[in-house]
């Protein structure tokens, strides 16, 4: 598992995870797959009790949600940590249609959510 970078669990406990052997399967893949996307940052990880888990809303019935990778991405060229990431992604937002950048993203707001991702590395 060495090489995949993996933030700190800031998750609240009641958003689901999904074992990567869980999230091949939601997306039709291989684990190995799953790693490769973690380590190409198109999705993020945590550890629990010393499994890597992907947060199950990243995910939707065809795929990865539209835009996180590239919000990821602009995240990352800004400069902040996995960690600063997931915490940014699952903090409510009340000016954001569906209260999260997450949930903004489940709902097709992925510009909106890429924006401000944008304006925060200024």
């Amino acid at each position: 598992m060495s090489g995949i970078p993996v933030a700190d669990d800031v998750l609240d406990a009641d958003v689901a995870v999904l074992s990567l052997d869980e999230t091949a399967a939601a997306l039709g893949t291989s684990s190995s797959k799953i790693r490769q996307m973690l380590r190409d940052g198109d999705l993020i990880a945590v550890r629990r009790k010393g499994q890597l888990l992907v947060p199950a809303p990243f995910l939707v019935k065809d795929g990865i949600v539209k835009g996180l990778s590239g919000t990821i991405t602009v995240l990352s060229d800004s400069g902040y940590s996995r960690t600063e990431m997931l915490r940014w992604l699952f903090t409510p937002d009340e000016s954001l249609p569906g209260s999260t950048p997450v949930n903004a993203l489940r709902t097709s707001h992925h510009t909106e959510v890429k924006r401000r991702a944008q304006a925060m590395a200024f």
